[in-house]
């Protein structure tokens, strides 16, 4: 069984129009399995290890957008995009070999690191884009995107809808646009369609609001706060 777990990617990946599905299957047996399980943070914290190169030891990723802020994330969303990129669902060649099986050996270890990962406190300096247009981009967002999103850009766990509210301004330009160029395969079709519409202003002014939202006070990390599990870890 687990030869065949190693060798299913591979498979998937060399198969005809019917692989899109197969890879949807697959992702959504691994979420299934690993949504459902009580994820134990301090097994997390092991697995975690692994990212920090990237995502930082406090899980704030990088101002810059080339990696998102993944601290405070909905545990379902992190189950979710890890089990999408392991099944090849979601383009993301650096992410597909850190979400290998040699790290991530089955639904329990998926289940813990996420549940370290939404544990991580935020941090409150998020890059969050020209404020000028947050005005605009909210009218916008609270006729388009709350429905899913939520009025505080909170997310939504039980249909696995991620949280917006805190997360950096250059990121999401760059994801709206990857789901709009139907680059990101697992993003929700209904939200495909509907964002085909949007001008680049009106992109900028949605993603500078989202930017702007702030999580609840007890989510975001003290000034000064660094994550004590990583002394030694830090970014430059």
């Amino acid at each position: 069984m687990k030869r065949l777990a190693i060798l299913l990617p591979l498979l998937v990946a060399s198969l005809s129009p019917r692989a899109e599905s197969l890879r949807e299957f697959l992702a959504h047996e691994e979420f299934e399995a690993a949504v459902h399980l009580p994820g134990e943070a301090r097994r997390g914290r092991e697995i975690y290890t692994y990212c920090v190169a990237c995502h930082g030891p406090e899980g704030w990723g990088t101002v810059d957008g080339s990696y998102p802020q993944i601290a405070g994330q909905l545990p379902s969303v992190i189950i979710k995009q890890l089990a999408d990129i392991r099944a090849g669902n979601r383009d993301n060649p650096l992410m597909r070999a850190f979400t290998s099986r040699r790290i991530l050996s089955g639904p329990q270890e998926i289940a813990d690191v996420a549940a370290y990962i939404s544990a991580l406190r935020m941090t409150p300096y998020n890059a969050r884009g020209p404020q000028e247009l947050a005005p605009w981009g909210a009218e916008i967002y609270r006729r388009e995107c709350a429905e899913c999103h939520g009025e505080q850009g909170e997310g939504d766990s039980e249909e696995h809808v991620p949280a917006l509210a805190g997360q950096h301004y250059p990121y999401l330009v760059r994801q709206f646009e990857e789901i709009r160029a139907g680059r990101r395969r697992n993003a929700d079709r209904k939200m495909v369609r509907q964002i085909q519409r949007f001008s680049r202003e009106e992109v900028l002014a949605v993603m500078a609001y989202c930017a702007s939202l702030r999580p609840p006070p007890e989510r975001l990390a003290p000034a000064g706060w660094t994550n004590p599990d990583f002394p030694s870890r830090r970014l430059p």
